[in-house]
C-alpha cells in the first residue's frame, strides 16, 4: 500500500502501487495475467493531475503562516498579514482532514499571538480584532472541512456505484476465449464518468466466439438502459441464434419493445449502431455483420492493414422497419497472428483543435503491437494527443488476436 506524499494529515491510500506509480508518473502499468503494458487511461491521466495539484495545495496553508509571521515580524507595526493567517485555514479547509484543519487554525492562532507579544500588541484594539477574526474564520474553516468530508463521502458512495454498475453491465472480458486473445477499454469522454451509450460484449457459444460493439444514440441514464437491454438480448441470443443475421434480428425486436416503453423523441428516433462479428472455432476467418457503425479493422502480422467495409449498407439497430432488406454477414479471412480491432466512432470521430477527425487507419498501418492491450493501449494514448485531452465522446474498443500457430 502506498500513501499520497504532502502534508501528513493529507493522505489517500491505494490498493495498487503500480496503478499509483502510473497515475503519479504517467509509466505504463503491466496488466496482470498478460504480457500486455498498459497506459493510464484519459480518467486516470485526470486524477494523476487533481493528485499532483492537490501535492502542491497540500504545503499553501503552512507557507501561509510562515509567511505571515515574518511578514509580521520584518515590517512596522502598523503593517499587519492578518490577511495571510486567515487564508491559512480556509485553504486547508477542502485539503485536509478535520485534524489538519483544525491544527492549521491553532496554528494560525498561536503564530499571531506570539507576534502580538513580541511586539508588544497584545493588548491594542487592533491586535485584539484581527485574533477575535482569525479564531472566528478558523471555526468557519472547521464547519466547512466536516461539511466537505461529507459530501465527499456521498461521491465516494456513487462513484462506487457507478463502477459496481460498470462491472455488472460492461463487465472485462477475459483475456483469452475460445483460444482467442482479447482486450476491451472503455473510455468516457467525461472526467470521472465510468459508462454511458457505449457498448461491447464478447461470448464463447457452441457457433464460435461472438461479439458485439455498438453505441447508442443518446446519453445519460437513458442511454445506459438502453446498453444493459443490447449486451442482455446479445449474450442470450449469442448462445441460441445460429447465425449472426438471427442474432442481429434479436437485438432488433429487444430494440423495438424497449422503444414503445420510452416517452418522448427516444419512442420513435432511438437507435443503436452495432458491428456484430462471429469466429468460427477451428477456422481462419470471421463473419462481420454491420448495422450502421463505423468499419472494422484487420491488422495483419506484417503490419499491413485492411478496413472491412461492407458491401451493403445497412440501417442500425431500431430501424429495422424502415428498411426491408434482410441482414447479411460477410466473410474475411482471420489468419493466424491478425488483430482484429473494433471501436465506436469516439475514435474514429476524434477531432483537434482545428477540427480535423483522428486519421485511425494511417495511425495504425505499419505498427506491430505486442498483444491487444498494447494496441488499445497505444490507440488512446494517440486519440488522447490528437484531442488534446478535449475528447467529446466517449470510446469503446476490443481487440480479437488469433495467436500464431506453433
Amino acid at each position: 500500500m502506498v500513501q499520497q506524499a504532502g502534508a501528513p494529515w493529507l493522505q489517500e491510500s491505494y490498493d495498487d502501487e503500480d496503478r499509483l506509480d502510473a497515475l503519479l508518473t504517467g509509466e505504463p502499468v503491466r496488466v496482470p495475467g498478460t504480457g500486455d503494458v498498459r497506459r493510464p487511461g484519459r480518467a486516470e491521466r485526470e486524477t494523476r493531475r487533481l493528485v499532483r495539484a492537490r501535492a502542491i495545495l497540500s504545503a499553501l496553508p503552512v507557507l501561509l503562516v510562515v509567511v505571515g509571521t515574518c511578514y509580521d515580524c520584518l515590517t512596522p507595526s502598523d503593517v499587519t498579514a492578518g490577511p495571510l493567517f486567515t487564508a491559512a485555514p480556509l485553504v486547508a479547509a477542502p485539503l485536509y482532514s478535520l485534524r489538519g484543519t483544525v491544527l492549521t487554525g491553532l496554528a494560525a492562532i498561536v503564530a499571531v499571538l506570539a507576534v502580538h507579544v513580541g511586539l508588544g500588541l497584545l493588548g491594542g484594539a487592533g491586535a485584539i480584532t484581527e485574533s477575535v477574526t482569525i479564531v472566528t474564520v478558523a471555526v468557519l474553516a472547521v464547519l466547512i472541512n466536516v461539511l466537505v468530508r461529507r459530501k465527499n463521502e456521498r461521491l465516494a458512495s456513487a462513484r462506487g456505484i457507478a463502477e459496481a454498475a460498470q462491472r455488472a453491465v460492461l463487465p472485462e472480458p477475459a483475456a483469452r476465449i475460445g483460444g482467442l486473445d482479447i482486450a476491451a477499454r472503455y473510455e468516457a469522454a467525461q472526467a470521472g464518468a465510468f459508462i454511458g451509450g457505449d457498448l461491447y460484449a464478447v461470448q464463447d457459444t457452441p457457433h464460435g466466439v461472438r461479439l458485439v460493439v455498438g453505441d447508442v444514440r443518446g446519453k445519460g441514464m437513458g442511454a445506459v438502459a438502453v446498453v444493459a437491454v443490447v449486451i442482455g438480448a446479445f449474450r442470450e441470443a449469442a448462445e441460441q441464434e445460429s447465425t449472426p443475421e438471427a442474432v442481429a434480428q434479436r437485438l432488433e425486436r429487444a430494440l423495438s419493445r424497449e422503444g414503445t416503453r420510452r416517452d418522448g423523441p427516444d419512442m420513435v428516433e432511438g437507435f443503436t449502431t452495432a458491428v456484430l462479428a462471429e469466429i468460427p472455432h477451428g477456422g481462419d476467418l470471421v463473419r462481420i455483420l454491420n448495422r450502421g457503425h463505423p468499419a472494422p479493422l484487420m491488422l495483419l502480422p506484417d503490419g499491413s492493414l485492411r478496413v472491412l467495409e461492407a458491401r451493403e449498407t445497412a440501417m442500425p439497430l431500431g430501424l429495422g422497419a424502415l428498411e426491408a432488406r434482410p441482414d447479411r454477414a460477410e466473410e474475411w479471412d482471420f489468419p493466424p497472428g491478425a488483430t482484429l480491432l473494433l471501436y465506436t466512432d469516439g475514435v474514429s470521430e476524434a477531432r483537434d483543435r482545428h477540427g480535423e477527425f483522428y486519421d485511425l487507419a494511417a495511425g495504425l498501418t505499419g505498427r506491430v503491437f505486442a498483444g491487444p492491450g498494447a494496441l488499445l493501449a497505444a490507440l488512446t494514448e494517440a486519440v488522447a494527443r490528437h484531442t488534446g485531452g478535449r475528447a467529446t465522446d466517449d470510446m469503446a474498443l476490443l481487440a480479437v488476436r488469433r495467436p500464431e500457430r506453433p
